[in-house]
């Protein structure tokens, strides 16, 4: 097992060393015990912790380490800068598996390797749950659904949700996916005609949020959330407080890794955690209970909470337990925040790429134009959204390269982190039971031992002819294997109709006023620019 003690058995150590040399010295036990803990505490922090453990006896001191001093390790480097990043480039130097340090000798290992990762997302993902730590923070926001449940319990929410999100499903969500699109256009140029203004800059990343929280509220569950007409909306306003980046809030969330206990402290990042989570809370609890107040599942219902409970059903009449809850409650919170931030996020993103390559933008709207002619015909409009049943957004083949190189570029989930339960061996080398291990898609996703030299840039050609050696776990933006994004096609399509509306109505600019969004992302569930994304928009005459 991984050699990890925590302060408490460093205490009582202490404490057991100065009872002893009390007693032989004849010593007052207080003052002993004064001059002991300090004494053992540099002793096994500083001495044993960060020089001899980590040189000298680790299991892991033959893998590649990146070099620092263990004390302090590489921490700087990471909390300074975009999650993966330093990662990516310690790769590049030392292979596909490292070693590197967080402080008092902790050891982090990263890999980026088809076949470690095929070992920990598909061979044995089970040895390999998210830490404790990590799970604390998340857990406060996202509930105990899918996302954060382990081994059997994971199993069995999985195969209960699976059929929300087939590919039946995610037809029967499209005409909300359009509706919601379109609403989001229309109110960005209606606040364009009410300003006068012809060019106005906008911050796509919030109007992309709200949208994406409609349409999870609508095919999630058959609720109207309602925030692109109410900006305000107070579920809205919980997520705009969980992704404060003020410097005490980042300090804080780091800190909470470490030591949790500190998220009782009155900082006023804790209190925008707490209100964040009473107010997701309660709208989960209210979703599951007008929809148990409901005495028979309609069966028409299409939204993936109803599709939810016919399976649900099902299994309680093969003599299962089904789902209690709180399981399902829980399943609302984690489908609230990751079934909207993220989309939106990678939308965000897509936009600023397109709006940074005017040539991309230029090919994949006349693709769209070809598919969809009558979305730019002047007398088509006000738009009957009924025309759009039935269309395919998968049709377009230059949207889905931008669309997936856009995902690879930036991805919008960074890194994955997990910690081994029990020994196992990752390229070749012993990992011990307790070691922490990340999947940074930031860092996978540009290796350039899976897409060749041009890993770096942005261009939507290579779907067309990627090399042999980008296999499908150079692509972590989703993971893979039994852990992989069950939400996957859903949000491939909301954001593949998102494009298509926006791009139909708009054509977006780089404000040049503005700081570049991808010099400063940070991670808070997803990876999000300090400042929004903030593009010109021009309206396209119709």
């Amino acid at each position: 097992m991984a050699f990890n003690v925590g302060f408490f058995p460093v205490f009582m150590l202490s404490a057991a060393s100065s009872i002893l040399v009390a007693r032989k010295f004849d010593l007052p036990l207080p003052s002993t015990l004064g001059k002991v803990l300090p004494a053992v505490v540099f002793v096994y922090y500083f001495i044993w912790r960060s020089w001899i453990f980590p040189y000298y006896v680790s299991e892991l001191r033959h893998v590649p380490t990146v070099p620092g001093f263990p004390l302090w390790g590489q921490f700087f480097d990471i909390i300074l800068n975009e999650c993966g990043v330093p990662q990516r480039a310690w790769h590049k130097k030392y292979g596909p598996v490292i070693r590197y340090y967080f402080p008092f000798g902790s050891e982090r290992l990263s890999i980026a390797s088809d076949e470690t990762i095929k070992h920990m997302t598909v061979k044995n993902p089970y040895n390999f749950p998210k830490p404790v730590r990590a799970k604390l923070w998340m857990v406060r926001i996202l509930g105990e659904g899918v996302l954060l449940a382990e081994d059997d319990e994971h199993v069995y929410q999985r195969k209960t949700l699976n059929p929300g999100f087939s590919i039946q499903a995610i037809r029967s969500f499209q005409p909300i996916f359009w509706e919601k699109a379109h609403l989001m256009a229309d109110l960005m140029r209606q606040e364009m005609t009410d300003e006068g203004v012809f060019v106005k800059t906008f911050e796509v990343l919030e109007w992309l949020n709200r949208c994406t929280l409609d349409i999870i509220g609508r095919a999630g569950f058959g609720y109207e959330i309602s925030s692109l007409e109410r900006p305000q909306e107070l579920l809205r306003e919980a997520y705009r407080l969980v992704f404060n980046f003020d410097l005490p809030s980042r300090a804080l969330h780091g800190i909470h890794a470490f030591f949790p206990s500190t998220k009782y402290l009155p900082a006023q990042m804790n209190r925008d955690m707490e209100r964040a989570r009473s107010i997701i809370l309660a709208k989960a609890t209210e979703i599951i209970q007008l929809r148990l107040e409901k005495a028979e599942i309609d069966d028409r219902g299409k939204d993936v909470l109803t599709l939810i409970a016919k399976e649900n059903k099902k299994l309680k009449d093969l003599g299962e337990p089904g789902l209690s809850f709180v399981t399902m409650r829980d399943q609302v919170m984690t489908f609230l925040a990751a079934g909207h931030d993220t989309t939106a996020t990678g939308t965000a993103w897509t936009i600023h790429l397109l709006a940074t390559y005017p040539e991309v933008q230029t090919r994949l709207r006349n693709e769209i134009r070809e598919h969809f002619p009558f979305l730019f015909d002047p007398a088509q409009q006000p738009l009957d959204l009924s025309r759009l049943e039935g269309m395919d957004p998968d049709r377009l083949h230059y949207l889905d390269n931008v669309c997936r190189e856009s995902l690879r570029f930036i991805p919008p989930i960074p890194m994955t982190v997990r910690e081994s339960r029990r020994d196992d061996y990752l390229g070749g080398y012993k990992v011990p039971g307790g070691t922490v291990v990340y999947m940074l898609a930031n860092s996978i996703n540009r290796m350039p031992w899976f897409w060749g030299d041009d890993a770096d840039e942005f261009l939507p050609d290579r779907w067309d002819n990627l090399p042999p050696t980008a296999v499908p776990n150079a692509f972590m933006t989703f993971l893979q294997g039994p852990r992989g994004c069950l939400g996957r096609k859903f949000a491939e399509v909301e954001m593949k109709i998102l494009l298509i509306t926006l791009l139909s109505k708009f054509e977006f600019r780089r404000d040049w006023t503005v700081p570049d969004p991808e010099e400063w992302k940070m991670w808070r569930l997803v990876l999000r620019p300090k400042d929004g994304i903030k593009v010109k928009v021009i309206p396209i005459s119709l």
